[in-house]
């Protein structure tokens, strides 16, 4: 056979990662929060775009209007399956106002710049490479189904690809109020004691005190003032010392007993904290009855007393979550999807700007560079309302598919992954991945990140449908929560009992679940619940005790 050239033509489609595309990727998993910082840079850096509605002035065309999408379950009732309704998008209606912005942008350049081979002779290009034929819709699209391109956007939560985030393998802090509710689920047995227990923990500042005046307490518990009291002189046994306190005294005087050095000449010297803060040693030295070399032992051991036990611990860092997206319940008895409209930014590509421009611009160099402009700003523009189009569509789905949690809780959470929403929207699986990192929904039931809704399957003991991971961890929780302290649940106990409840589960899957709630063995939990049952028994004596042994500060 012999070797010769010639000259073939091949047709051939590829996907090329320009840096629109891959930046068009990086938009569709941002948080609102990035977002508005990327939208604010490029306000910035590009003259050719404008802030929608900045001086509260009516819309200008063009202007994106919010989306929202209806959701019903009304035939899904009908036909007794809220599974497959509704698949093919039926019943969902998407309104946006995308449109408009195209067919703003293409009179503008018809009127303004007049034939297109005008104007591809003014960008010097073609205008198929500035502004593409097809729908926006399928061009961003294929940017956002394009394969990860950084090891950052595999795990979906950071926003941009300087490499390791340290950060995100830091163990969590332990608060004072978690502490102390780990202690108070073991404290108390009787749902009532417990409930009281709860809403004083929630009362706890950051110091570790509570408010000097309880009866608030009594009026919204519905509880009497000795029920009250009883309960907090349980936690004010609890871990750290001097906790729950109602003020300094108090502490100083729970962490003495603690010590076992809480005698009365103690006792006067706590009672008279404000004779030790003006140094009047000798009204001291009477009240407390001991000579000069005892005082001192007693403010020595005064001092080494933490006046503020709570600071041992870390304080929780309250950052508000802004919802992306709002699930109300509809009129029809279904859900209403709608998108936060104050978290989308609202650009505009000024037009008018870039047309006086291209009028007097006469050197090359900016000639080309406010046809960049344009390029990028009408790119962006396109790129937030596909973005926003991007998290109703797949939010809307979420909702269809949990719809028993809406409307039951989370025991009626169904076990969903990435695939079925990306089938039934016909995206692509790492679109959906993007859209649900650091995003949150706002539903009845609180505020939930929307990849808190994407849960594993556990198999269904008598063959019916699977159980959601999460719906599962719940149950666990429930059985723990309701055991007798006699009767302490093993993991095989839990088990048996998942079994008899229709969960398929093995025992190590159990202990997984139980050790990622923090919830204790069962050998550990007999010892706490029994030891802290005793000192719930002996609480009304500690508490006549302590009111025998000290008087009001």
């Amino acid at each position: 056979m012999a070797l010769t050239q010639r000259l073939e033509f091949r047709q051939s489609q590829s996907l090329v990662m320009t840096p629109q595309l891959m930046q068009a990727i990086k938009l569709l998993q941002l948080s609102n929060l990035d977002l508005a910082s990327f939208v604010e840079d490029e306000l910035e850096r590009n003259p050719l775009l404008d802030r929608a509605n900045e001086n509260g002035e009516p819309p200008v065309p063009g202007e994106l209007a919010p989306e929202r999408a209806e959701f019903s379950d009304r035939d899904d009732a009908a036909s007794g399956s809220g599974e497959d309704a509704g698949a093919d998008g039926s019943d969902f209606s998407d309104r946006a106002a995308g449109d408009g912005f195209e067919a703003s942008a293409e009179d503008w350049m018809q009127r303004d710049l007049g034939s297109r081979a005008e104007i591809e002779q003014t960008l010097d290009t073609g205008l198929d490479n500035v502004f593409s034929e097809e729908p926006a819709e399928t061009a961003a699209r294929t940017a956002q189904d394009a394969a990860p391109t950084a090891f950052t956007e595999w795990g979906g939560g950071s926003s941009n690809d300087d490499g390791y985030n340290l950060e995100a393998f830091v163990a969590a802090e332990i608060t004072l109020g978690g502490h102390l509710a780990e202690q108070l689920a073991v404290a108390f047995t009787d749902p009532k004691q417990r409930l009281i227990g709860q809403y004083l923990v929630d009362l706890v500042d950051d110091a570790g005190y509570l408010p000097p005046d309880l009866g608030d307490a009594t009026e919204r518990l519905g509880a009497s003032a000795e029920q009250v009291e009883a309960v907090v002189a349980v936690l004010q046994k609890f871990d750290p010392a001097g906790v729950c306190a109602r003020n300094l005294s108090e502490c100083l005087a729970i962490q003495l007993r603690d010590r076992d050095r809480y005698d009365p000449a103690m006792q006067a010297l706590v009672e008279h904290l404000d004779l030790l803060a003006k140094r009047d040693i000798g009204a001291l030295r009477r009240i407390c009855g001991v000579d000069d070399e005892d005082l001192a032992d007693m403010i020595g051991e005064i001092r080494h007393l933490d006046p503020k036990p709570g600071l041992k611990f870390g304080t929780a860092r309250v950052q508000t979550v802004v919802p992306d997206v709002y699930v109300r319940p509809g009129p029809d008895g279904g859900w209403h999807v709608e998108l936060n409209s104050e978290t989308l930014p609202k650009v505009l590509v000024n037009q008018v700007y870039y047309s006086e421009l291209s009028k007097t611009i006469r050197k090359d160099g900016d000639k080309a560079y406010f046809t960049d402009c344009l390029q990028n700003a009408t790119w962006l523009v396109r790129a937030l309302d596909q973005r926003a189009r991007t998290i109703l569509k797949v939010s809307t789905e979420i909702v269809r598919q949990q719809d028993g949690f809406f409307t039951q809780g989370v025991a009626h959470l169904r076990p969903l992954n990435l695939k079925a929403v990306a089938d039934a929207i016909q995206m692509h699986e790492s679109t959906v991945s993007r859209v649900t990192a650091n995003k949150y929904m706002a539903t009845n039931r609180g505020i939930f990140e929307l990849k808190y809704f994407f849960t594993a399957s556990i198999a269904s003991a008598d063959g019916g449908e699977a159980h959601s991971a999460e719906a599962v961890r719940h149950h666990i929780k429930q059985l723990i929560d309701g055991e007798n302290p006699a009767i302490i649940l093993s993991d095989d106990t839990i088990v048996e009992k998942l079994r008899e409840a229709g969960i398929d589960i093995a025992r190590r899957t159990v202990a997984k679940y139980r050790e990622a709630m923090r919830i204790p063995s069962s050998v550990q939990r007999r010892r706490d619940k029994q030891s802290m049952l005793g000192n719930a028994l002996t609480a009304p004596a500690t508490t006549a005790d302590r009111s025998r042994d000290t008087a009001p500060a």
